[in-house]
């Protein structure tokens, strides 16, 4: 079971670097791609429709600006979709990304987590796959209890 990572430009990589850490954390596998709505629609077609083909059964897609990337993948893919709000150099400070992945149509869901939260989106990504492999259950409950064991550790340090 893997993750695809996708964005609709390089510039997108730094927000979404964060999902390809923590999902490498967890032990799943990701694929990583630029795939853009608006300059590679061949290529955005193509990807949707294969990837459930193609061993992936997640898919978060970054995207800035008008962000219409998760929201095209959704309406091509079987899979589960991810959306991650990107604010970037064009946008309203985030918020027509989030809004643009957030009011999907009836029918072409995509989870959303917040702007540029794609360690949010691959903690997700990892809990859906999880739901049938239990060794990534597994890592996600010790990563759970490790930010239960932190505040923990922080609210003991605090009364010191």
């Amino acid at each position: 079971m893997k993750v695809a990572i996708i964005m609709g430009s390089a510039s997108d990589l730094p927000v979404m670097q964060d999902a390809i850490d923590i999902l490498h954390e967890l032990g799943v596998p990701t694929e990583v791609d630029i795939v853009s709505a608006h300059r590679t629609p061949e290529k955005l077609f193509e990807f949707s429709k294969s990837a459930h083909l193609n061993g992936i059964s997640v898919i978060i897609a970054g995207a800035g600006g008008a962000a219409h990337l998760p929201g095209m993948v959704a309406s091509m893919s079987p899979l589960p979709v991810i959306g991650v709000p990107v604010k970037s150099s064009n946008s309203i400070d985030g918020w027509d990304s989030v809004l643009s992945i957030l009011q999907m149509p009836g029918g072409v869901p995509v989870a959303t987590v917040a702007l540029n939260g794609a360690k949010n989106a691959g903690i997700l990504a990892a809990q859906i796959i999880g739901s049938h492999d239990k060794i990534v259950q597994a890592k996600i409950i010790a990563y759970k209890e490790n930010l239960k064991d932190a505040v923990n550790k922080a609210s003991d340090n605090l009364k010191k």
